[in-house]
């Protein structure tokens, strides 16, 4: 995770403008997302493509939505490495008993 949010940061350093203001990420987050639920309803729903819309994929959806979550996390100095530690300890001690588990 830290390799990829230095790689974003070398990106993003080049460029005059840096990262975006914190609302404007957010705006473009939502962007992104609502991207991804397009595709995913084009997939996996009722509302097939049109045949003028280009082709785009489910996984370049998600790799956009990365890309932003990396910049936001960078302009706010957040380590997502150790925001990723803290949810899955929060998974794995409150909520560890809350979904049914397989059977070995």
């Amino acid at each position: 995770m830290e390799q990829m949010q230095q790689e974003v940061d070398a990106y993003i350093s080049q460029f005059k403008e840096g990262y975006f203001s914190p609302l404007a990420m957010l705006a473009r987050m939502s962007e992104e997302v609502g991207e991804l639920s397009r595709e995913i309803n084009h997939y996996y729903g009722e509302k097939p493509k049109k045949t003028t819309e280009a082709e785009r994929t489910v996984e370049e959806e998600m790799g956009d939505i990365l890309f932003v979550l990396i910049c936001f996390a960078n302009s706010l100095n957040i380590d997502l490495q150790e925001a990723h530690d803290r949810v899955m300890n929060k998974f794995n001690t409150r909520d560890k008993d809350r979904w049914t588990k397989k059977e070995d």
